[in-house]
């Protein structure tokens, strides 16, 4: 729960801290899927061209995690940008998702 009383700041990072890690979570996961397993429903170039969209998410996640950090929590993160990682990790699941019930089936 956040507090009220807290600085800006803290607030930023109270708040962007965890939401980055998950997504750097989820980016390395995706990475981990998209170069270690051949995905035949999406084709080498569809798969290739979701690789390079999660690797430079993943970049810029680590590029935000390091401003927050070196700025003390001076630095956001505008929500058009936090909206398309999120999309970005929404079509990873669902490729993973597809993956597996083809894989059991």
């Amino acid at each position: 729960m956040l507090h009220s009383n807290l600085p800006e700041p803290d607030i930023l990072k109270t708040v962007l801290e965890p939401l980055l890690e998950d997504f750097q979570y989820w980016f390395t996961r995706s990475r981990a899927l998209l170069e270690n397993q051949e995905i035949p429903f999406l084709g080498n170039e569809k798969q290739a061209n979701l690789l390079e969209r999660v690797l430079q998410a993943h970049q810029e996640v680590n590029t935000v995690r390091t401003l927050l950090n070196v700025t003390e929590g001076q630095v956001g993160v505008e929500t058009p940008m936090l909206m398309t990682w999120h999309q970005l990790v929404a079509e990873c699941w669902q490729v993973s998702m597809r993956l597996r019930s083809e894989k059991s089936a």
